[in-house]
């Protein structure tokens, strides 16, 4: 089995960061808005390049969605920044009718994701914006697991005609997909082979699901682990394959286990091949303060907890 190691960790919104910056250099479409969370979004080197390309709208989401909706018209490519919970929840009704509803060419990155936002707490974690932002007719959804991956999305989702949802954290992680690697929307990426089970993961749980196979291997179970950087439109023909082989699957995700990639994953199965499912997710919950690691740990999203649902799942078959 290969095995993946990193030198360096790094949060995915620095990723992000570098990647808006190097397409301010790039494409003189682009455009940034702000929420009044520059230093969080690490868009600082975009706005010293290209201070007449960046509007700081302060704390008004739903304005700033408006607005990012209006640039396009002019054919602008306008990326807004805040906080994933303020970029989907607080602002909906903007995206769905402003963004989504005619086709608006807004990419909506949003930090902070999940859990590991850590101390700030439920307020401003979101488990829930996968489900909201997949369930918009024409919007892609996109989680990527590294610093690397960020970037190369990031730089992707300029070139790309239409809404999209970005979705990534505040948390240093370990960096180990290639720098180089090409990002395709839509396409998965397949890690590991394996034949007794096939994990998919998105976002900060690819590198649980790696550790986690690690751990598989050592007591003679076979794991398939793919990465799902897009939830939405999802790669069926990758997931089918592996399964077609494997015959069962869990599904890890940073996200309330209603309405993330598990359940778009369910649907795949249920219409084509039926198999034993898992689901590695926060179980109907908000969550709380703490430590990213220390919410990990409590709400279940570990290599560990993966370990045990490949166990129960193959049970199943």
């Amino acid at each position: 089995m290969k095995k993946y190691t990193f030198t360096e960790k790094k949060d995915t919104r620095s990723g992000f960061g570098a990647g808006l910056a190097e397409l301010g250099d790039t494409n003189e479409n682009v455009v940034a808005l702000c929420a009044d969370l520059v230093g969080s979004l690490k868009m600082e080197k975009f706005i010293e390049n290209h201070p007449e390309r960046f509007f700081q709208v302060g704390i008004a989401e739903a304005n700033m969605m408006g607005i990012a909706a209006g640039l396009t018209i002019g054919g602008k490519i306008p990326f807004t920044g805040t906080f994933a919970n303020f970029s989907t929840a607080r602002v909906y009704d903007q995206i769905r009718q402003a963004i989504a509803y005619s086709g608006k060419n807004v990419k909506i990155c949003a930090s902070h994701a999940g859990l590991t936002l850590g101390e700030d707490g439920a307020t401003h974690q979101t488990l829930e914006d996968i489900g909201l932002m997949k369930m918009l007719p024409g919007m892609v959804v996109i989680n990527p697991c590294d610093y690397n991956q960020t970037k190369a999305a990031t730089l992707a989702i300029a070139d790309y005609v239409g809404p999209v949802y970005l979705r990534f954290g505040r948390p240093a992680v370990p960096i180990f997909m290639p720098e180089d690697q090409e990002f395709i929307i839509g396409k998965a990426i397949k890690l590991t082979e394996g034949k007794d089970v096939t994990i998919v993961a998105t976002g900060h749980l690819v590198w649980e699901a790696l550790q986690a196979s690690e751990k598989l291997e050592a007591i003679g179970i076979s794991a398939e682990v793919i990465n799902i950087h897009t939830i939405k439109p999802l790669d069926e023909d990758a997931i089918l394959k592996s399964v077609a082989k494997t015959g069962c699957i869990v599904t890890a995700e940073e996200h309330n286990i209603i309405g993330g990639l598990g359940e778009s994953v369910s649907r795949v199965l249920v219409q084509n091949k039926p198999v034993p499912q898992e689901f590695v997710a926060v179980n109907d919950s908000f969550g709380e303060s703490a430590t990213p690691a220390q919410l990990m740990e409590k709400y279940g999203l570990t290599d560990n907890d993966i370990v045990a649902a490949v166990k129960k799942v193959i049970s199943r078959k």
